[in-house]
This record gives structure tokens, C-alpha cells and sequence, in this order.
């Protein structure tokens, strides 16, 4: 399982604002992503789809979960890294859990 901080808003695709403000945040987010998942080890198939298990575990009530997956494109980009594939094979799926401080995002990968 890889486990990385609750996605802020700001890297939400509908985040107003210069680009050169999110690139900083971005680039921050998906190296843990990638971090996280080389120390994760997973294994995936060759070629196919990759099954990606996204767990959300918010800090607070406040925030829209048909927009939490939007924020997690920089974490999908580390994590194909990682695993030296393209995201483009990710077959996510969702759960959302209870709030809890700090929050945090669980991903598990896997194949079909």
C-alpha cells in the first residue's frame, strides 16, 4: 500500500491561478508519489490494466468528493514513474472513508 497526504485543493485541475504558482506543488506531489511507491515495491503486469484501489481519507467534512479524485493526477504521475509505465493503463477505482487528522490518501496497485 502506498500512503500519501491528503491531496490539497490547490492541485485540483479547477484551481484558479497562474501556472507557475501550482508547478511547485506539483512537481512536490508527485515525487512523494513516486517516493512512496518505490519504497511500496508493487508489482504490475507487463502490459494490460493496472488496477488502482484510491482510499481518501479527508483531515475534515469540508471539501467535495466528486473532486478529490481531480486532485490526484500529480500522485497517478509519480506513481507511474515509479512503476515505469503509463498512467493512461490506470483502471482506478474509489472509496471514501471517515475524516481523520491529518488525513491521508491510500492507494494500492494491483493487477486485474
Amino acid at each position: 500500500m502506498i500512503v500519501l497526504p491528503f491531496p490539497p485543493s490547490t492541485l485540483s485541475g479547477h484551481a484558479k491561478g497562474h501556472w507557475r504558482a501550482k508547478c511547485g506543488p506539483t512537481a512536490k506531489h508527485r515525487g512523494w508519489a513516486r517516493d512512496a511507491t518505490l519504497a511500496a515495491k508493487p508489482t504490475v503486469p507487463a502490459t494490460g490494466d493496472i488496477l488502482v484501489v484510491v482510499r481518501f481519507v479527508p483531515p475534515d467534512r469540508r471539501g467535495d468528493r466528486t473532486n478529490f479524485a481531480n486532485r490526484m493526477k500529480p500522485y497517478f504521475d509519480g506513481i507511474a514513474d515509479a512503476l515505469g509505465v503509463n498512467d493512461a493503463r490506470f483502471l482506478p477505482s474509489y472509496e471514501f472513508a471517515a475524516p481523520e487528522k491529518p488525513g491521508r490518501v491510500e492507494v494500492t496497485v494491483m493487477a486485474p
